[in-house]
């Protein structure tokens, strides 16, 4: 395995590591994002298993120890398996995450304590802005949420739109149909009333690039990517209703 490195946005970079033995015979990317800007940020930490394949990625654009910010999605290995590893590595860094995740789990988990951020709080990281949104059970987990940086448009969207295969780092073509055939073969999204809602509040941000931990980054209309997956979870719901 090797972790590749593609400038996506102005400054930010998507880290993919390929695992060819996750969804065979396509494969599976876990991407990380690094924000370069005075204080930067890491979005989604890796497993511990990909951490020096990461971290050497990382070296290769800034020295790790730079590193001033970590935040992630929700829960899960794949997003905070290797955060310890990195809070080592880095000993100005601070993990930033909503209320619910540090109230939850990351007080306890995280070996300095982290920077709990409310619904629609700012990071200035100089020359970067970063806004933590709070989004419920989307795609899953009661503490999950999405970050959004405003210089650049770019909505750091964690498991939304998850796709398999390796593919390029950015497409501006169909991002729609794979995320849905990835969400008919994992089930892995909760559905509850509020998703479609949520993702449609998002697309107003109206992100010009979306940076996905599973699969391709996209570029190019998202609010009309977000609305299109907010119909389809908006449809599933109604069947279920039904």
């Amino acid at each position: 395995m090797n972790t590749q490195i593609n400038e996506i946005a102005d400054g930010i970079y998507r880290l993919s590591t390929h695992v060819a033995e996750v969804a065979p015979p396509a494969g599976f990317t876990f991407n990380q994002f690094l924000v370069m800007a005075e204080e930067p940020l890491l979005f989604h930490c890796g497993m511990r298993g990909l951490f020096p394949l990461v971290s050497e990625a990382v070296a290769k654009i800034m020295p790790v120890e730079r590193l001033r910010w970590i935040s992630f999605g929700h829960v899960e290995a794949d997003e905070c398996g290797a955060m310890n590893r990195w809070l080592a590595a880095a000993p100005q860094a601070e993990v930033a995450h909503g209320m619910t995740a540090c109230m939850v789990s990351l007080n306890d988990l995280a070996d300095r304590m982290p920077r709990a951020l409310a619904n629609n709080e700012v990071l200035d990281l100089g020359g970067k802005r970063i806004r933590y949104i709070d989004t419920p059970h989307v795609p899953h987990g009661w503490e999950a949420g999405v970050l959004y940086e405003e210089t650049t448009h770019t909505l750091l969207c964690g498991d939304l739109f998850s796709h398999v295969g390796g593919g390029p780092s950015l497409i501006e073509g169909d991002i729609l149909g794979p995320a849905i055939a990835a969400e008919e073969m994992f089930q892995a999204t909760s559905l509850t009333p509020p998703t479609a809602p949520i993702l449609r509040a998002l697309a107003d941000l109206r992100p010009r690039t979306l940076a996905v931990m599973h699969g391709a980054s996209f570029h190019g209309d998202g609010e009309a990517a977000l609305c299109g997956l907010a119909v389809y979870y908006a449809n599933r719901m109604a069947k279920l209703a039904a």
